[in-house]
Order: structure tokens, then sequence, then C-alpha cells
């Protein structure tokens, strides 16, 4: 199965693309997770945010194949917990498309992005840091799936 991370974001910095490498190596050739950087719009003063958001969610959902599932991380999504994301995987892996997980810019996503979503997931209802939510994400995938496998990796 394929998972893509489509996130509106900035360059992100060495040590996150470290640690999203380094879950992202350790799941199976049949589970592959890459990332589609959709770059953010300037936000000066006074900026239109709605056109801005607009143009940036024109993008992500282009990142989004017609036949994909899509995630949308969202604070007022879904919480679960490992054996609930484990079976959230499952699910996936079971209808066989591509997953979409989509990750909003400072504003969140925009009502367009949160319509195509099949499903809402909030990783915590704290508000988290864009670069670590991007190593939240890989863990939690690898975690499920070693959790699916009987690994012990879980307790």
């Amino acid at each position: 199965m394929q998972l893509q991370l489509v996130s509106l974001c900035s360059k992100m910095p060495g040590w996150v693309s470290e640690g999203f490498s380094s879950y992202q190596k350790r799941l199976p050739g049949s589970l592959s997770l890459k990332t589609l950087d959709i770059p953010l719009q300037k936000r000066a003063k006074g900026a239109d945010i709605d056109k801005i958001l607009r143009k940036e969610s024109k993008a992500m959902l282009a990142a989004v194949g017609a036949a994909h599932h899509v995630v949308a991380l969202d604070v007022e999504g879904q919480l679960m917990n490992t054996y609930e994301l484990a079976g959230a995987l499952t699910s996936w892996q079971s209808k066989g498309q591509p997953v979409s997980l989509l990750i909003g810019g400072p504003e969140g996503l925009s009502k367009e992005c949160l319509a195509r979503a099949d499903q809402r997931w909030s990783l915590s209802p704290l508000t988290l840091p864009h670069p670590m939510v991007r190593i939240v994400v890989a863990e939690q995938l690898y975690r499920a799936w070693t959790l699916q496998q009987g690994h012990p990796y879980h307790k």
C-alpha cells in the first residue's frame, strides 16, 4: 500500500528529515511512506488569507489522486490510540487504495481539503509544530504496523 504525507510547509530542518527517514526505512516495501511538500504561500501583513488558503488547497488537492483515501490531520478529528490506528491501517490496506494524509499550514486545512477527506485524524488536542507532526505520523504508522505484525514494539 502506498501512503503519502501531503504537507503545506517550508523546508524541513535536517533533524526532521532524519527522524522521518528513520521510520520510513523501517516500513516494509509493501507499505511505502513518502512525503509531498507543498510550499507555503507568503503571509505578509494584510495578506488575503482566504485567497492564500484557496491557492494552497488547490495545490494540495491536485496532489491527491481521485482514487485516494484521504485522511485530514485535524485537531477536531478522531483521536486514536495505537490499537485503533492499527485497525485503521488494516482497513486502509484492505481497500487497496493509496492513502493521502493531509497536513495543513498555520491556519490548518481549508474547508475544501476537509470536505475532500474521507476521514479526520487528530494526533492530539495540543497544537503541534509541523516538523513534529511529520515525525509523529511516521512513528505512529510504524508502531501500528508493528502491532499488526505481532512485534513487541508497541509495549
